[in-house]
């Protein structure tokens, strides 16, 4: 009995350690529902696009129309707040999307600029997207700056873009975000 209760410990032990390695790794994940996020879209210098935010079923839901004439983009963003780790060198978030190209976004502290990465989803598939902080350019309006590249520690606020030049509905949900 006694060495079965050992083999259980150590089992247990070993569980915990790998357990917590992977969470060191991959940062905390944040449930993206939880978050407050808003929604800013093209409307703000004339455009057409509409997008709204709701939440359900502990998920995320980003959807509406984008209407390239005069604006093209339809977004939310949230305070960074504690989303990401000080040491991070990315962001991963799980994503179920259209089959549409989405864009997520930074924003450093005292700044007007913001850092974009785009990337792909499957239609009606869960994703886990993967964003080093290396892929993200720095943009002022949709035009590439020459800056330098963005860290952990700058970051103020994420955003969630849909600015892929395609009009027509668009839908994506997001049930985590985290850093790693």
């Amino acid at each position: 009995m006694v060495q079965k209760t050992g083999k259980l410990c150590l089992i247990m032990i070993v569980a915990m350690a790998v357990t917590s390695a992977h969470a060191l790794e991959g940062g905390n994940p944040v449930a993206a529902h939880a978050l407050d996020w808003r929604v800013i879209n093209d409307d703000v210098m004339g455009g057409r696009s509409l997008g709204e935010v709701r939440r359900a079923d502990g998920r995320l839901f980003f959807s509406g129309s984008l209407n390239t004439n005069g604006g093209g983009f339809a977004s939310i963003r949230v305070p960074a707040g504690d989303v990401l780790l000080q040491s991070s060198s990315g962001v991963r978030l799980k994503v179920r999307g259209d089959g549409r190209a989405y864009t997520f976004r930074l924003r450093p502290r005292n700044s007007r600029i913001s850092y974009w990465s785009q990337f792909g989803t499957e239609n009606g598939e869960w994703v886990e997207v993967e964003l080093p902080f290396t892929s993200f350019w720095p943009n002022w309006r949709g035009r590439r700056l020459n800056a330098p590249a963005i860290t952990a520690v700058q970051v103020a606020e994420l955003g969630l873009m849909i600015n892929d030049g395609i009009d027509g509905a668009f839908a994506i949900e997001v049930d985590w975000i985290s850093s790693y």
